[in-house]
Order: C-alpha cells, then sequence, then structure tokens
C-alpha cells in the first residue's frame, strides 16, 4: 500500500499545500493568497481566521480531487511558517487581535532593550535580537495592549496556531523557539534571569512551554477535520519549523558544506555546522534549531528579486508576451562584467548580514554620460550576486567552507542570473526538480522518524532530485573579483553617511 505525506507551507503571501508519495513526486499542490495590512508606518497585520479559511478551502480541493485510498494512506503533515508571527488566544485558540506579521517593527524600541541588557543567551543568536522575533512583539503587546495581555491564555507563533487548528494540541518547535525565541538547548532551554531582567517575568504563563523536536508527534489530526475531508483518524500532525528553515530539507542541505540559498524578493542562506563556530555577522548559531547535535548557521540578503521589481516599475519596462520581466532577460548579456562602472550597493532596505546594519542605503555610483539604464540593470544583478558572495566570504573566512550551493525561489528560473551569481561566487548552483522546498521539505519530515524512512536525511536522498547544476566559470570569476572588492569598499567609504 503506497503511503502518502502532507506539507503545508503557510508563508506572508498565502499558503501552499503538497501531497507527496514517498519519492518525493507531488501528485496534489495548490496555493490560496490572503492579504496583509498596514494600519500604521511599521506595522503588518494578518487575520488569522484567513489563514485557516484557505486551509480548509485546500483541503475541500483535496477532497474533490483525490480518491478515498489516497486520503486515507496520508500518514502525516507537517507545517511550516513565517516567524514569528505573533498571536494572543484565548484558551480555545481564538485570535483576541490580528497576528502581528514577522515584518511588523512596531517592537523596535523593546528589541534595543533587549539587546541593551548583553544577556549571555544573546550570543546564541547573532549577539542580537530582532524586531521579528518572538520576545520583543510579545514585550510590545504587555506594555501597549494590556487589556489583551492580561486575559489572553497565550501568545502563540503562526506554527503552532495552525498545529492547534489542526490537532487541538499546543505545542512550539525547537526551530523556532531556538532561532526567534531566545531558547537555547544547550543552557537548559529558556534563561529565567533573563525574561525576569527585561520584564517579562510572566513569560511562562504566556509562552507555550512544551518544546518539540521537528519531525516529532504533536498530536493526531482532529477527528471533525477527518470525517469532513475524508483523512485517516490515524494521521498524525507532526512537528515543523520556520518556512525557510524547512525548505533545508526540501533542498537537501543537512549536512556541513551545502548552502541553501532561497532565493526570492529576499535571499536567505541557511547552513549546518558539526560543531559550535564563533562567527561575526550571522544570525546564529543556533543550537540543534533543525537536526540534533548540530548548530544552524544564517545568513540574509533583504533586497535581492525585489530590486528587480523595483528596477522594472521605476525605469517603466513593459512586459513581453505576457511575462513582465520578458524584456529584461536578454540585457545582461548586452553589457559587460562590471557594467562598464557601475556599481550597485543592494542595501535598499538596509543590510541583513553580514554588516547588520539597518541604516544601509542602496547606491548607484560611477554613473556617467554614456550609461543606459541596460548598464544599470546589469549593475542590480551583479549587486545581489556580490551581497551573496560577501555572505560566503564571511562564511570562509571565518573557518566554515561552502562547498556548493542549493538554490529554490523565484530567480532558479533566470539561467543567466544563475550563472552569474555562481561565476561570481565560484560556487556550482543546484537546482532540483522541485523549487518548492517549503512543502516538499514538509513532506520529507513528515515521511521520517519511522513513517516510512528512518531519519531526515535518507528520506531526503529519496525524495529530493536534483534537475540540473550550473557550474562556475571560473575565468568570468577572476573578472568579477576586482568589482566586488569595488562593492566591498563603496560601502566602507560611504557607511558614515548612510547613518546621518
Amino acid at each position: 500500500m503506497e503511503a502518502y505525506f502532507m506539507g503545508i507551507d503557510t508563508g506572508t503571501q498565502g499558503v501552499r499545500i503538497g501531497i507527496s508519495d514517498t519519492r518525493g513526486k507531488l501528485i496534489f499542490e495548490k496555493e490560496q493568497k490572503w492579504e496583509t495590512e498596514f494600519p500604521k508606518v511599521g506595522w503588518a497585520e494578518q487575520n488569522p481566521l484567513n489563514w485557516w479559511e484557505a486551509v480548509n478551502g485546500i483541503f475541500e480541493q483535496i477532497a474533490h480531487t483525490l480518491d478515498s485510498e489516497i486520503r486515507q494512506n496520508i500518514r502525516a503533515c507537517c507545517v511550516c511558517a513565517t516567524s514569528t508571527t505573533a498571536i494572543p488566544v484565548d484558551r480555545e485558540g481564538r485570535p483576541l487581535m490580528n497576528a502581528m506579521m514577522w515584518m511588523d517593527a512596531r517592537s523596535r524600541k523593546e528589541m534595543q532593550e533587549i539587546n541593551d541588557t548583553g544577556h549571555p543567551v544573546l550570543d546564541y543568536c547573532g549577539k542580537e535580537t530582532s524586531f521579528e522575533w518572538m520576545i520583543p512583539k510579545a514585550l510590545w503587546i504587555k506594555r501597549h495592549r494590556k487589556d489583551i495581555y492580561d486575559v489572553c491564555y497565550r501568545i502563540v507563533d503562526q506554527l503552532d496556531w495552525m498545529n492547534y487548528q489542526l490537532c487541538g494540541e499546543w505545542s512550539s518547535s525547537i526551530c523556532n523557539t531556538t532561532c526567534k525565541w531566545n531558547y537555547v538547548s544547550s543552557m537548559g532551554g529558556y534563561q529565567r534571569d533573563f525574561f525576569e531582567q527585561i520584564g517579562f517575568e510572566d513569560y511562562e504563563e504566556k509562552l507555550t512551554m512544551r518544546v518539540d523536536k521537528i519531525g516529532d508527534p504533536v498530536g493526531t489530526i482532529r477527528p471533525e477535520l477527518s470525517e469532513k475531508y475524508g483523512f485517516s483518524r490515524e494521521m498524525q500532525i507532526v512537528q515543523g519549523g520556520i518556512d525557510a528553515h524547512m525548505a533545508m530539507f526540501g533542498l537537501d542541505v543537512l549536512k556541513p558544506g551545502k548552502l541553501g540559498v532561497i532565493m526570492g524578493t529576499s535571499f536567505v542562506h541557511l547552513c549546518l555546522s558539526d560543531e559550535k563556530p564563533d562567527m561575526k555577522g550571522i544570525w546564529g548559531p543556533y543550537d540543534g534549531a533543525v537536526l540534533d547535535n548540530m548548530w544552524l548557521l544564517e545568513g540574509g540578503q533583504i533586497s535581492a528579486s525585489g530590486l528587480v521589481n523595483w528596477f522594472r516599475h521605476n525605469f517603466h519596462i513593459p512586459e513581453k508576451d505576457g511575462n513582465p520581466y520578458g524584456n529584461l532577460l536578454g540585457i545582461p548579456d548586452e553589457i559587460p562584467i562590471g557594467a562598464d562602472g557601475v556599481t550597485v550597493l543592494d542595501f535598499f532596505q538596509g543590510n541583513r548580514t553580514p554588516y547588520k546594519d539597518a541604516m544601509a542605503k542602496g547606491v548607484i555610483f560611477g554613473l556617467n554620460i554614456k550609461h543606459t539604464w541596460k548598464h544599470i540593470y546589469r549593475a542590480v544583478l551583479e549587486s545581489v550576486s556580490y551581497g551573496t558572495q560577501n555572505i560566503i566570504r564571511n562564511f570562509e573566512e571565518q573557518g566554515y567552507p561552502v562547498e556548493s550551493i542549493t538554490a529554490c525561489g523565484g530567480v532558479t528560473k533566470d539561467r543567466r542570473w544563475l550563472q552569474m551569481i555562481s561565476d561570481v561566487t565560484g560556487k556550482p548552483i543546484i537546482v532540483n526538480e522541485n523549487i518548492q522546498a517549503g512543502v516538499l521539505g514538509c513532506c520529507v519530515v513528515a515521511a521520517s522518524k519511522g513513517r516510512f524512512y528512518d531519519d531526515f536525511q535518507s528520506a531526503a536522498a529519496h525524495m529530493i532530485k536534483p534537475k540540473f547544476i550550473v557550474e562556475p566559470d571560473m575565468q568570468n570569476h577572476e573578472e568579477y573579483q576586482p568589482y566586488f572588492h569595488k562593492y566591498l569598499e563603496l560601502y566602507e567609504s560611504l557607511k558614515n553617511l548612510m547613518h546621518q
């Protein structure tokens, strides 16, 4: 009897649900969108009820599309989600306010107060916290929505809430708590003196204290969902994690030296180390956040393919044959390496790593009367490529070698840009058959720990298949290096001005 596994990828713009067989083939995949509200500058909110409505809408499609035998043989379901997307809830899991999205920046003051403590837990998250994370957001709710804070049962993350809707159990993930909640396994978990120091002494009452590892059972599907949609009553809901981090399973980057890069509007760079590194300019190292006895290292570029969208809109580049980017695809071939002296800094929304500089600015440098929009476009693509090289350089200069890149996301559809990134970094780029690494990563996790495969590595080896490899042209790599160093020098020369 064939076994099947469900992955639910709950993202910023919508939810994608896939059902995989044991070989990683998605026999069903659907997406449903939702809206984000921006009630004030720096605020970003969503209504959690919209998430659940979207999930049920796709469950309806599963019930009408897949026959009963397949639905009855979905052994397990795993969810990944944005983080931290914080929701105060009552005892029945009903939201008491809209969710504060991960990008919501209203808790900057709380973030800074936490960072000013210099507490040892910050050594395990890149020396500082972020307004994107749970503890600053929970503190903001405590201070500014006391009416809600005093009556709420818990403040939960999007993943916790989704799992509760599916199985009726409250559990938090080791992935989310380690990366976003200041939970440190090697120190025994949450540190009471840290929470007392920041004024969150009642954290045990407001946060979910149950912390499960990725792949551990959270519960079984609610009977009413099983009956309504024809799922097996024994279908397990297993613990997932943060969307980008769960993509590591879908990319099969579960060994040191393999760098996973989610190439979308922003870039996220993820890898594992079997030793705790003492590194600057990263997020982490995170203890056991993805795999036991492994340290997660994270880098990121806030502005990546989002700069292509910015360029297309502001330079009024029309569509071609229905493709918004059709008129841009061949442009890099018309302009030489180095864009005839035009250099762009890709810090249009600040720099995430390695500088961790929220005040960094985007720059277009070196223009003369002979340059055209095509030079600027090539320089934009080069700048994002240099940003990835800078992150890899930061890893390698501190003792972590990167052997290869495995990529997913929209940029993988642009072979010219992939080749540029490979040439600039000098690293091969692997693209798998299915680039929906979040959904597939959840399916890999659902299939592991004895549900079909013994462990994550064997599941990924059987379920993830490379489609093509982009090899670097090392002659081009050498030609790019003076321009890369110019990119580095430009930031160092301008950063004081950027901070004024």
